[in-house]
C-alpha cells in the first residue's frame, strides 16, 4: 500500500513538473547590434527574479542585427513580443503600422527609454594617429568606419553627432553638411551593424578609427582583450535613448502581454541599471550613474532635439530615401 502511494506521489510530482514546463513561455526580444551581451546578463537577472516573485518558469530569446534591420523584420511578421533598440525612429516605425502602440514612450519611465549611450571613437593601441577629435576624422591621413545610417541607428547616431558637433561650435547647416560630407569620404565601407563594424576594424584591419557606442569599448575588451583599443572621448557627442517597446502585434496572438511589460519594466531596476553600467551602457539611475563615474567619463553631451528638432524630423531630411545622406554618400 505505501509502495502505491509513493509511486502515485512521484507520479503526481512529474505531472506537476511537466505542466509547469508546458506552462513556461518564451519570450523574444528583437534588439540592436551590440547590446547582446548586456542582454546576455539581464536576461538571466530576469528570469531569477520572475521566478522568484512569480514562481513561473520563463525563457528569453534573443536576435539581434542592425536596429532598422531589426525593426523591419518585426515590421514583416519576425514575433517579437519586445523591442529594445538604440533609437527612437526604429519603434515610431513600428508605431505607424500599429505593431507598437501609438503612444508606446508614454507606457514606460524616462519616454521609454531605460538607459542611454553616446558616440565614442575607438583608435588602435597607442592612438598612432592622434585622433583627438571629430576634425580629425576629416584628415586625408584617417580612415573610418562607422555603421550605415540607414540600416542602423548606431549609424545614425555616429552621423548627427558629427553634424552636431559643427552646430555646437557655431556652424551652420551648410557647413555641417561640408563636415560630414568629407568624414564619409574617409569611410571606405560601410558596415550592417555595431557588432560588424567592429569586426570591420578589429579582425579585418580595415580604418584608423570606429565610431561606435561607448557601451562597445567593454565589449571589445572582454571579447578581444584589453588594450587592443584606445576610447577617445571627443570634445561633444549626443545623447543615444535606447527606447523599449511591448510589441502588441505578438503579444496579443501569443497572450504574453504581462510577461513582456514585466521584461521591460525590470529594465528599470536596481540589479539592472547596475548591468547596464557595468557593461558600458548609462544607466539613468542617477546614484548608479555616480558610481561609475570612472567608467562614464563627463562628455559635453547634445540631446537630439537641440539641433534636428526631433528625431522624427532628422530621419525624414536625413535617412529617408533621397534625404541628405543619400546626397552625400554613395555606396562603395
Amino acid at each position: 500500500m505505501k509502495f502505491r502511494r509513493n509511486i502515485s506521489l512521484a507520479l503526481a510530482g512529474i505531472a506537476l513538473t511537466a505542466s509547469q514546463f508546458v506552462a513556461a513561455k518564451t519570450l523574444l526580444n528583437a534588439s540592436y547590434d551590440v547590446s547582446r551581451e548586456f542582454y546576455k546578463d539581464y536576461n538571466a537577472a530576469f528570469v531569477a527574479n520572475y521566478k522568484k516573485t512569480s514562481g513561473k518558469e520563463v525563457k528569453i530569446d534573443q536576435s539581434h542585427g542592425g536596429s532598422s534591420a531589426q525593426a523591419r523584420a518585426v515590421n514583416d511578421g519576425l514575433d517579437a513580443d519586445v523591442v529594445t533598440m538604440n533609437t527612437t525612429t526604429d519603434v515610431e516605425f513600428l508605431a505607424k503600422s500599429g505593431i507598437v502602440a501609438a503612444d508606446w514612450a508614454k507606457r514606460f519611465p524616462n519616454n521609454a527609454a531605460p538607459t542611454t549611450s553616446t558616440m565614442l571613437f575607438l583608435t588602435r593601441n597607442g592612438n598612432p594617429k592622434g585622433i583627438k577629435d571629430w576634425a580629425d576624422l576629416i584628415r586625408p591621413d584617417v580612415k573610418v568606419i562607422v555603421v550605415n545610417p540607414k540600416t542602423g541607428g548606431n549609424g545614425r547616431m555616429a552621423y548627427l553627432a558629427a553634424w552636431g558637433y559643427v552646430r555646437s561650435t557655431g556652424g551652420t547647416d551648410a557647413q555641417a553638411a561640408e563636415f560630414v560630407t568629407k568624414l564619409f569620404k574617409n569611410v571606405p565601407v560601410l558596415a550592417k551593424g555595431g557588432r560588424d563594424a567592429t569586426t570591420i576594424f578589429l579582425q579585418r584591419n580595415i580604418g584608423d578609427a570606429l565610431i561606435t557606442f561607448e557601451s562597445e569599448v567593454v565589449s571589445v575588451d572582454r571579447e578581444f582583450g584589453a588594450g587592443k583599443v584606445d576610447a577617445v572621448h571627443p570634445s561633444v557627442s549626443i545623447i543615444a535613448e535606447n527606447p523599449v517597446a511591448v510589441v502588441e502585434r505578438t503579444v496579443a496572438k501569443k497572450g504574453t502581454a504581462d510577461l513582456a511589460k514585466a521584461y521591460l519594466n525590470y529594465l528599470y531596476s536596481d540589479e539592472a541599471q547596475e548591468l547596464a553600467a557595468k557593461h558600458g551602457i548609462r544607466p539613468h539611475n542617477p546614484k548608479i550613474l555616480a558610481k561609475y563615474a570612472s567608467t562614464f567619463k563627463p562628455l559635453k553631451l547634445f540631446a537630439v532635439s537641440e539641433y534636428f528638432g526631433s528625431f522624427s524630423e532628422a530621419q525624414k531630411v536625413h535617412f529617408n530615401d533621397g534625404g541628405q545622406f543619400d546626397k552625400i554618400y554613395t555606396v562603395k
